[in-house]
This record gives structure tokens, sequence and C-alpha cells, in this order.
């Protein structure tokens, strides 16, 4: 795993720099955070076929379940998050709806996702009906939702205090021009994803909030001047992690920018499919108020039950 302090002022924030875990003490007493999370998981109740090229057996939502109960067994506060695109990619999406992709969901006790184009598929209203099959928040800040079916039930973001910190969590989508078909979002008005995000940053760290995560389904990277989690990394302050969609970005890690500030913003995406599940433990001594943040990004293969 990779380590890395912050520098601790009244939240997360300052210049990262490389710390070893023995550099913190055994005595001092911790604050740990997990936070687990997908993304693009695209309907993907089953592994992949045993004769696919790159992925045999690999992923299925029984898998992930098994992963995520196994960390709850070992860690007290466990944060499970979704970073857009939940439907559209199997013949179980086209069967039912998007239900049965909200009650695994369900029953895998995530906590908030937040919207991926392709789960405008459907519609908004038919979104809606699924989501009442479902128990988690979802949160998006540059959707204007408020003449549309998701108006009551999509929140700009939402605040929950785990392991002692203050965590504010908001999201962000792509522009659905061009991407999903215009009746199916009527009524909603796209924000610049770059003034969205600065806004929800600064509202949560009023609010006093300790963590600021982003779930963005706005890319990694792109050659072109689309805002991506690059570019919003760069062009926002207030942000400590986003955990990322829309590219099917495969991380091995924790991928480190500054932001407009010169502080570290973390950024993660564990591709597509369901086939990985992202961690990141943030720690914080309550000693000296400083924190580490380590991530590894698993493979749901056959070594998992």
């Amino acid at each position: 795993m990779e380590r890395r302090l912050f520098l601790q002022q009244t939240g997360v924030a300052a210049g990262a720099a490389m710390v070893a875990p023995s550099l913190m003490s055994a005595k001092q007493k911790q604050n740990k955070l997990v936070i687990l999370h997908t993304n693009d998981t695209h309907s993907n109740i089953d592994p992949f076929p045993v004769n696919h090229p790159k992925f045999p057996n690999m992923g299925g939502v029984s898998r992930r379940a098994s992963l995520i109960q196994s960390i709850r067994d070992q860690e007290e506060h466990v944060l499970l998050l979704d970073a857009g695109d939940i439907f559209q990619g199997t013949p179980y999406f086209n069967k039912f709806k998007g239900v049965l992709e909200m009650k695994t969901m369900a029953a895998m006790k995530y906590d908030i996702v937040t919207l991926g184009n392709h789960d405008f598929d459907i519609g908004m209203e038919a979104y809606k009906s699924a989501l009442s099959h479902a128990s988690f928040q979802v949160v998006n800040a540059n959707y204007e939702l408020a003449s549309t079916p998701l108006s009551e039930v999509v929140k700009p973001y939402t605040i929950i205090k785990k392991a002692g910190l203050k965590i504010g969590i908001f999201g962000l989508g792509v522009n659905l021009q061009g991407l999903v078909p215009v009746e199916n979002w009527k009524g909603l008005t796209y924000l610049d994803p770059v003034s969205a995000a600065q806004k929800q940053a600064d509202t949560l760290r009023k609010e006093g909030c300790d963590v600021v995560i982003c779930l963005s389904h706005l890319g990694y990277e792109y050659n072109t001047d689309q805002v991506s989690d690059k570019v919003l990394a760069a062009s926002t302050a207030g942000i400590d992690v986003i955990i990322g969609g829309h590219t099917h970005t495969f991380l091995e890690d924790l991928q480190e920018f500054k932001n407009k500030e010169g502080k570290s913003v973390f950024v993660n995406q564990v591709g597509y499919g369901g086939l990985k599940l992202g961690r990141i433990d943030i720690e914080r001594c309550m000693d000296s108020g400083k924190f580490t943040i380590a991530s590894t990004n698993r493979l749901l293969d056959d070594y998992i039950a």
C-alpha cells in the first residue's frame, strides 16, 4: 500500500509528502475510515464468462458482496460508494429495468451513489421507480433537476459522520447531450461541473467537513478540453478525494494531483463491469491531527469465495 501524510489545519488539506507507516507512533490513537467504491458496473450481476479473453470468470455481485462483508467484519467504519453507470450492459437490465441492480446494491448496503449517463437509459420515471428498491442516497450537483421526476430523490450533497470524522460527499455527471436520447432527460439542465464542484466544496468546508469526496462520472482524462477528473482536481480547491467513472479506467492505485492552491487531491477509478472493488483507507491521528491515506484496488477473482 502507498501512504501519504496530510498536514492538518481544519480539514484534510495542505501539501502531501511520502511517509512510511512506521513513522506513525503505535501509541497514537487513530480514527480510521475505510471507503469502498465501484463505478460503471453496467448490470454485470454474474461473473464474466469463463471464455472471456481478459477476465474469465471474474467479477460478479456475489464475490463483491463477499469481499465487502469480509472487510466490514474487520473494520469498524466503512463507507460504500458508487460513481455511476449502474445500468446497461447485460440482459438483466433489459429484463428487469434496473430493479435487480438496485436490489443487489441494497443487499450490499451501498451508502451513496451518483448518476451516470447510462442510468438515464430507462428515463427518469423508471429510474425513480427502480430506486424505490434501494436505500442509498443519490447525489449530483451539476444536474438541475427541479423540473424532473428526480427532484426529490437526488440531492447535491450529503454529510455522513463516521470514525469521528465529518465527511461531505457530492456528485458530478457528464454532459448527457449526444449520449442519451433527449426525451430521457427532458427538463434537466446541465451545469458547469467545475463551478458546481467549487460551490459544493466551499459549502461542505463551511459545514465543518473534515473530508470532502466527489463522486464523479466525468471521466479520468481526455485528449480534448472536456472536463475530466484530472482537470477538476487542478481547477478547484477543497476536494480531498475524487472517485471517478465513465472512462472505464483501471487505476492500480490512488493518483495524486495538485489543486489550484497547490494542495493534494487524490483520484481513483476501478475500470468497469464490477471487476474490481476500490478501497481507500483514511486515518487521522487524534494526537497530531494529521491524516494518512492508503489505497488498494482488488480484482474480484477466484481467490474470493
